[in-house]
């Protein structure tokens, strides 16, 4: 007990004192989730628009994959990716390994089937006849598609939180190919490795605090789009 009561006050001096080390650490995972999250934003929102619009051979198994890839692994990307930056990689020569770019690649990996996978379950459980309505008033094709987007915006920017509710808590990818640099690729969860490791239990239970705070506020944010969405 006097272990956790000396870790938890120590835990709040870095808190409301913002220590360099701890803001330099949350600063890095915010950055890197917030990236890897917008590319994911970018390329899975109109590929799962894509999917739940059309009808092609192999539809059925492309979901599959997608709701499988879901649960991912975190340190299987970071294996993969990390085969592909190391110096006998594939992508070796680009000098990516142990930077935050490797970091924002994997979790896009990570994050890309979520947002895509949420985005069709949303696009698909519209109402069909939003978009034939929009045609029937004289709205073209693409203004009907518009719309239907508009209804679906609720259930795409929950995806979109839910992506990065699971990069932002996610510890193998960040440690595989951010190798855990002290002001550049630390992030919470390696950080909160390492001071365990070592010891510092007040600088890891800030941390989770910190970690802890943002999947309330993530989860809260899910909630509430969930119930505006139709």
């Amino acid at each position: 007990m006097d272990m956790l009561s000396e870790g938890l006050s120590g835990a709040l001096r870095l808190l409301l004192g913002f220590d360099p080390d701890f803001t330099a650490i949350v600063a890095v995972s915010v950055l890197v989730a917030f990236t890897s999250t917008s590319l994911a934003a970018l390329t899975a929102v109109p590929v799962g628009v894509l999917i739940a619009q059309r009808r092609f051979p192999g539809r059925g198994g492309v979901i599959a994959v997608l709701n499988t890839l879901m649960s991912l692994p975190t340190v299987v990307v970071g294996l993969l990716v990390y085969s592909m930056l190391s110096r006998n990689g594939l992508f070796g020569s680009l000098g990516l390994l142990y930077t935050r770019t490797a970091m924002v690649i994997g979790q896009w990996i990570l994050a890309f089937p979520i947002v895509a996978a949420l985005t069709v379950a949303t696009m698909e459980g519209l109402d069909t006849r939003v978009h034939s309505t929009a045609i029937s008033l004289g709205a073209s094709p693409m203004q009907a598609f518009l719309r239907l987007l508009s209804e679906a915006r609720f259930g795409i920017v929950a995806a979109v939180v839910a992506g990065f509710g699971r990069v932002f808590a996610e510890v193998g990818v960040s440690m595989m190919l951010g190798g855990n640099i002290k002001t550049y690729t630390r992030s919470i969860t390696t950080a909160i490795a390492l001071e365990t490791n070592r010891g510092e239990f007040a600088l890891g239970l800030a941390l989770g605090i910190v970690l802890l705070t943002v999947a309330l506020l993530v989860n809260i944010l899910l909630a509430l789009l969930k119930r505006r969405t139709p």
